[in-house]
């Protein structure tokens, strides 16, 4: 090869090169950030932003640039260990990260010297995360994403009230056998229920999580409801509520499922919706464990 060939050459080369690194930098100063994520949100959850929202930022600086989205039910420090290990860094979560619904570090006897607290917040700064919390309005969609999920993974879809979406008319099976058949759909062995075993069951309330007691005897009046399944009521209300209705006959019944498996089926629900509309990095479903264990 003649000398003038190699110079062609070796500055074709280089040219090409120059273009592989400008597109690749161009890539990098482009890549979406966790607060254009949540704007994208935003603007596709289909109802107005409310002032007034435990739908912020938790930990972390918005304007980082995401390599990849977790979304979760909770953000336990197992989730973001698994989110990290994947090279996500964006978590997205329906419930607290810090043990109270606002998300609040002084709620703590020792704030941020308490251990298990600081642990947490050390990883995350570790690995670069950002926490942000998506639970009013994903509520607040019409359908609700929460129960959209949980009726998706139950197959109850047939079975849905078209004016109200906690209702459902089921086929006519036994407290004991849909308990049953709850544990395995949503993957709870810390199942709780308050009923006769043997108790006739045809139309069924889910209030999902923890709703409240207002909410879950509400359900539970309506002279047409058999059973109610929630998250996480109180034991001292909802729970003797029922205990007294099984007792003076009134043919009712409560399955406690738990807060997690109660409504993880939503967020699993927002992972498809949130691919529909964010493409530039992955986007996976970290689910969180139930932490309850049966002697």
């Amino acid at each position: 090869m003649t000398t003038d060939k190699r110079v062609v050459r070796t500055r074709l080369l280089a040219g090409i090169l120059a273009v592989l690194w400008s597109t690749s930098a161009v890539a990098q100063e482009k890549r979406v950030t966790a607060r254009e994520v949540v704007a994208r949100i935003q603007q596709q959850v289909g109802v107005p932003w409310q002032a007034e929202t435990v739908d912020t930022f938790k930990a972390g600086d918005p304007d980082t640039a995401v390599t990849g989205i977790a979304v979760t039910m909770m953000a336990t420090m197992d989730v973001l260990q698994r989110a990290a290990a994947s090279g996500k860094n964006l978590i997205i979560t329906h419930e607290p990260t810090f043990y109270n619904h606002l998300d609040k570090l002084d709620v703590l006897e020792q704030k941020e010297n308490d251990p298990v607290l600081a642990a947490k917040l050390a990883f995350i700064a570790k690995h670069n995360l950002v926490v942000w919390r998506f639970h009013d309005h994903w509520h607040m969609r019409k359908p609700d994403g929460i129960v959209t999920g949980v009726v998706h993974s139950l197959g109850w879809e047939k079975y849905q009230d078209a004016r109200n979406e906690h209702l459902f008319s089921v086929p006519e099976t036994t407290m004991e056998k849909l308990a049953a058949d709850l544990k395995v759909k949503l993957s709870t062995h810390a199942m709780r229920v308050v009923a006769d075993p043997h108790q006739k069951v045809k139309r069924v309330a889910l209030v999902p999580g923890s709703s409240g007691f207002a909410r879950e005897t509400h359900a539970l009046e309506m002279p047409d409801v058999d059973v109610l399944l929630t998250g996480e009521p109180r034991e001292w209300e909802t729970v003797e509520y029922v205990a007294d209705a099984v007792t003076q006959n009134r043919g009712k019944g409560l399955i406690i499922l738990g807060h997690i498996p109660s409504e993880q089926a939503g967020m699993e629900e927002c992972t498809r919706w949130l691919k529909t509309f964010v493409s530039e990095v992955p986007t996976e479903f970290v689910p969180a464990a139930d932490p309850f264990w049966r002697d």
